[in-house]
């Protein structure tokens, strides 16, 4: 699930309320972020938290209410550095200095930025630091139109939970002159930092990692806590930037499947393992499935790090896999799924209704695809029953849903 980064998200339009001006209203809030105007990426920056749930509640409402009940919408406590995943944009100005920042809003021109008010403090402080270290250290920064120079972007990745740091330093070249100096000298700085790994991005293309990780110092991965288990993340791997609201959100995704230990569970574009993994103890078995191979691995790695043995991760395009259980009639009981912003396919859905599993828990980061799914998921005779909207991204205008569906009888489906 891809949303607001400092590399990659896509803003957009705020839609005001009857007789509100935004821009005013977040000019007079005491909580303005002062890169709010330039950076263009948290859309409520100023706006008042319980403001912004509001807002969330009706949009969800508006989108899925005439499916689906909607409960109202779980908010975070302390709604600020949740994010726990930060990538940062380099560039060399005409004046010879370094910035790093995010890419202003539909753009490629990066926006001088130091702290961000959603981003783990950590991370913005070795992001500082690299940038001080590169004049130094005489490390180009890659400029995307003449193909010159090394460094492209840093990501910096931190255990919620383990407090444990990764940083990537995302390279043209495999080649980091003075790497081991370099290393030790940005660990003097941050003693934090549990491992840095050289991703090797010799693309040219708008895509921030390329396909090979090179440790530099320590084991080229970080481990975090979710939901009981400990769960490695990579580099590449997919885990939710927002990990207090995820232990709320795969809770509430576990509650809806109601499994009672005799249940065969399917958990689609399951990513390193967090959901299935955390439905393994509940279930008889869980099958995984993804199409990242990364991921993949970590999820193996993950279920044998847990002692977890009732659980299965296999590399594939979760609708292809889906249809191909379906044509074998392979018994499912309960399907969790998690696919990105563009949703599911109808191949997906299909496959799925020949399967007939009695629950299927749907968790979307765009209710716009959800309401699409959810419609034709009636059509295969699947009945939306509840949906819980979670926030996972304060002071950003995205939001979380996790929804439950119920297979129909035949005679409630004739009926329909």
């Amino acid at each position: 699930m891809a949303l607001f980064s400092r590399i990659d998200e896509d803003g957009k339009a705020f839609l005001p309320e009857e007789g509100l001006n935004y821009m005013e209203n977040r000019e007079k809030s005491p909580e303005l972020c002062r890169y709010a105007k330039k950076c263009g990426g948290c859309q409520y920056q100023g706006v008042p938290y319980e403001k912004q749930l509001k807002k969330k509640q009706k949009e969800a409402e508006g989108l899925l209410g005439g499916i689906v009940k909607v409960e109202k919408i779980i908010g975070m406590q302390t709604p600020f550095h949740y994010r726990n995943k930060v990538n940062a944009a380099f560039k060399r100005t005409r004046q010879g200095k370094i910035i790093s920042g995010i890419y202003r809003e539909g753009t490629h021109e990066v926006v001088d930025i130091s702290e961000c008010r959603i981003e783990d403090k950590r991370a913005d402080a070795i992001i500082r630091d690299i940038k001080e270290l590169l004049a130094s250290f005489k490390i180009k920064i890659y400029d995307e139109d003449s193909g010159y120079g090394l460094l492209r972007h840093v990501m910096v990745r931190t255990g919620h939970v383990s407090g444990e740091v990764m940083v990537v330093l995302v390279l043209a070249s495999p080649v980091l002159p003075s790497k081991n100096n370099f290393v030790k000298a940005l660990r003097k700085l941050h003693p934090e930092i549990t491992t840095v790994v050289l991703n090797v991005n010799d693309r040219h293309t708008s895509m921030v990692l390329g396909g090979r990780n090179i440790p530099l110092y320590g084991r080229g991965y970080i481990e975090d806590t979710l939901c009981g288990h400990v769960f490695r993340i990579s580099p590449t791997s997919f885990y939710q930037v927002n990990s207090v609201q995820t232990e709320i959100l795969y809770k509430k995704a576990l509650e809806y499947a109601a499994l009672t230990g005799t249940e065969k569970v399917i958990d689609a574009y399951c990513g390193i393992g967090t959901i299935g993994m955390a439905a393994a103890a509940a279930a008889k078995e869980v099958i995984g499935v993804e199409l990242n191979a990364s991921a993949v691995r970590d999820a193996a790695v993950n279920a044998k790090r847990n002692r977890v043995k009732n659980i299965a991760f296999f590399n594939r395009d979760a609708g292809e896999f889906m249809h191909e259980l379906a044509e074998v009639k392979e018994p499912v009981d309960v399907v969790f799924m998690d696919p990105p912003r563009a949703g599911s396919t109808e191949t997906f859905m299909d496959a799925v209704a020949h399967l007939a599993p009695s629950r299927v828990v749907y968790v979307s980061c765009n209710p716009k695809t959800l309401a699409r799914d959810l419609r034709y998921f009636e059509k295969k005779g699947y009945c939306p029953v509840m949906c819980q909207p979670v926030d996972m991204f304060p002071f950003t205008d995205e939001i979380e849903v996790v929804c439950l569906l119920s297979q129909l009888r035949s005679d409630q489906h004739r009926g329909r």
